[in-house]
This record gives C-alpha cells, sequence and structure tokens, in this order.
C-alpha cells in the first residue's frame, strides 16, 4: 500500500513540474516576448494574411514579366526660331520644340517593333513620336497607323537603333477580355500624368459593357466606344494607351479614358478588340476605312429634350472644316433627330454607331431641327481623316 502510495505522490510531483514548466513558459514567451513557443510550434498565417502576401506577390510578379515591354509616348514639336521683344533688351530670338514630351504609354506587342497606344495619343500629326523602354532606350517612330474604328494606333520602330546594338524587345501576352469578371484584380502600368514613368496601380474590374463618348474638336467628331472595361485602378492623364492587366500579366485592355469630375472611374479597351484591329493590320499592312460625317455632336436624353422644347436626337456642337456636314449644310445647334426616317433616342446606339454601319460613299437622309423647323438633308459619307 505504501509503494503505491509514493509511486502515485512521484506522479503527480512530475505533473506538477511539468505544468510549472509549461505555464511559466507560455507566460515569457507571449507576455515577455521570447517567443521559444513559435519554435517549438511555428504558427501560421491566417487566412486573410496568406491571401495578401499572394496579391502582393502576384504585383511583384507582373511588374517585373510586364514591366520591361511596357513603353512611354513622347511628341517632338518641330524646331523653330521665335522672336521676342522686350521693353529693357530690344529683340531677342530663341529655339523652341526639338525637346520630346512625355504624353503618353504604350506596349510591345511584336519583337520586330510594333507599339500599340491609344490613337488620341499620337494623333497630331504635325509632331514627330519618340518611344522609351524601361531600360532607358529611345527609339524614332518610323510609321503610325491609326484605326479609325477604334482608339488604336500601332507604332512602328526598328529595335536595331537601340544604342550600342539591336535590342531585344520583349511583347506582352495578350490574354481574353471575353471572360472577364466584375470584382476581378486588375493592375495597370503607364506613365502617369507624363511625368512618372512605369507607374504601376491596382484594383477591380468594376464594370464591363460600358459605352463611353470620346472625342475631340481636332478631329472633328465624337467617336462612340462602345463594350469598355470600367475600372477603379488608378488611371491618370499620360496612362493613355498603357495595359490592364490580370494577375497572370496578361493584357486584358488598353487604358483610354478617365471619367472626368469622378474618382476611381476610368476605362479600357477591350484586348479582343485589340487583337481584331491587329489582326487586320497585320494582313493589310494598315486599318480598314471608316465612313465619315464630321459633326461633333451630343446627345440628348428625353428629359433634356422636352426641357428645351426640341426632339430627341444628337444636338451638334462642333462641324469640322471641309467635312460632308459642312458640305450638306448641317450647322451647330441643329438636332439630328430622325436618320432614314427612323427617330435617333440614345439607347439605340447613337449617330456614330449607324455612321460607322455605312460604307464609304454611301448616303445618308437626314432630318433636322432647326429654329422651330423640319428640314432634310441628304449627305454622302467619305473616308474618315486620321
Amino acid at each position: 500500500m505504501k509503494r503505491n502510495y509514493n509511486k502515485f505522490a512521484i506522479i503527480v510531483s512530475v505533473s506538477v513540474v511539468v505544468l510549472a514548466s509549461l505555464a511559466s513558459g507560455a507566460i515569457a514567451d507571449r507576455v515577455l516576448g521570447f517567443r521559444i513557443l513559435d519554435k517549438i510550434f511555428p504558427r501560421g498565417k491566417t487566412v486573410v494574411q496568406q491571401k495578401i502576401v499572394n496579391e502582393e506577390s502576384d504585383v511583384i510578379s507582373v511588374v517585373k514579366t510586364v514591366g520591361p515591354s511596357v513603353v512611354t509616348v513622347s511628341a517632338v514639336a518641330p524646331k523653330r526660331n521665335v522672336v521676342q521683344f522686350s521693353p529693357f533688351g530690344g529683340f531677342s530670338q530663341r529655339t523652341t520644340g526639338g525637346t520630346p514630351q512625355d504624353i503618353g504609354s504604350g506596349f510591345v506587342v511584336s519583337s520586330d517593333g510594333l507599339i500599340v497606344t491609344n490613337k488620341h495619343v499620337v494623333s497630331n500629326t504635325a509632331l514627330a513620336y519618340k518611344v522609351s523602354t524601361s531600360d532607358g532606350s529611345s527609339f524614332d517612330a518610323k510609321t503610325i497607323s491609326r484605326d479609325p474604328n477604334n482608339d488604336i494606333a500601332v507604332i512602328k520602330i526598328d529595335p536595331a537603333e537601340a544604342s550600342g546594338g539591336g535590342k531585344v524587345l520583349k511583347p506582352v501576352e495578350l490574354g481574353d477580355s471575353d471572360n472577364l469578371q466584375v470584382g476581378q484584380f486588375v493592375i495597370a502600368i503607364g506613365t502617369a500624368l507624363g511625368e512618372f514613368r512605369n507607374t504601376v496601380t491596382t484594383g477591380v474590374i468594376s464594370g464591363l459593357g460600358r459605352g463611353i463618348d470620346a472625342g475631340s474638336n481636332f478631329q472633328g467628331y465624337v467617336e462612340r466606344l462602345d463594350n469598355v472595361i470600367q475600372t477603379d485602378a488608378a488611371i491618370n492623364p499620360g496612362n493613355s494607351g498603357g495595359p490592364l492587366l490580370n494577375s497572370f500579366g496578361q493584357v486584358i485592355g488598353i487604358n483610354v479614358a478617365v471619367a472626368q469630375g469622378a474618382n476611381n472611374i476610368a476605362f479600357s479597351i477591350p484586348i479582343n478588340t485589340v487583337k481584331d484591329a491587329l489582326n487586320a493590320y497585320k494582313q493589310n499592312g494598315k486599318f480598314p476605312a471608316k465612313a465619315y460625317l464630321g459633326a461633333e455632336y451630343q446627345m440628348l436624353s428625353i428629359q433634356i429634350a422636352l426641357l428645351n422644347q426640341v426632339p430627341q436626337g444628337a444636338y451638334v456642337v462642333n462641324i469640322a472644316p471641309g467635312s460632308p456636314a459642312e458640305k450638306a449644310g448641317i450647322m451647330r445647334g441643329d438636332v439630328i433627330f430622325k436618320v432614314e426616317g427612323q427617330a435617333l433616342t440614345d439607347t439605340n446606339g447613337g449617330l456614330t454607331k449607324i455612321v460607322s454601319g455605312k460604307k464609304i460613299g454611301e448616303s445618308l437622309k437626314l432630318t433636322i431641327w432647326r429654329d422651330g423647323n423640319e428640314k432634310e438633308i441628304s449627305i454622302t459619307l467619305t473616308e474618315a481623316r486620321l
């Protein structure tokens, strides 16, 4: 009996010592910060922590892979001498132009020197353009082809012009924009504000199938871009023409516009549209021609039309000189409210969609509203000017 009692006492004593040791070790580990238990029993990251680490790794990997393929597009105005008069020093002469100014972004799509960017980035045909890669190499734009159907342009450079010999250009991998999902993680790379090259921003796809109007008084018409991608990734002036990427480093869009007066609302042309345009360019050496009207307009909603006591339609805000619209007698302030006898509304694609479906040389019968009167005008469409 006594032997059993001694055995029990030994067991109890050992247990107390073990428990006391564990308790003191835990206190030292967690309270005093010795972290002895972490070495014995390492703690894994939480699901949220692991997800953040994975996302950061994805971004870093994509930037390392795609960054060298993203370029900066610069414009160069011709050099000219300018005479100035100063009341203190009389006349003086200085030279302007000749210095490249970063204006946009682009990305390499083939190793022989094809660069994709936005058409509006290189729209001024009076300027020369240069392309710079992330390692500082600079190239003259040999040719520029502009797509009249989309805000897309292809710049051709010569890789052999790189200092120190020919440069190996790494093309991007083009993804599939037909299977995108709202909420999908995206990455944008470009020259933000025309100053900060290779700026990286992240976000999500905020919407799909958006339609936006993009135009310019210098081009003389409004271009309707349908089925564009909306994203909240920060895209600033200068990012235009740069790539929108998925987490695999595939280009899923080309950044094109920022919503004015709004935060975190930007748009990208789906890459499948770009691929179709590239295929046409590679087959024919140019983009297919587009019918041209030459009227810049704003679609009136039914509410605005009722408030102003005019028909719903396209309110003409500008006419390009020498355009079919000017030759046919369309004027600023006209409201085009019928095309071929059919009502023109803000839900059927607008005037641009109708014109883009026509061939060069075809005629359109428009019904306009001017000073309270209806008038029918026939217009013969010509080839778009780029």
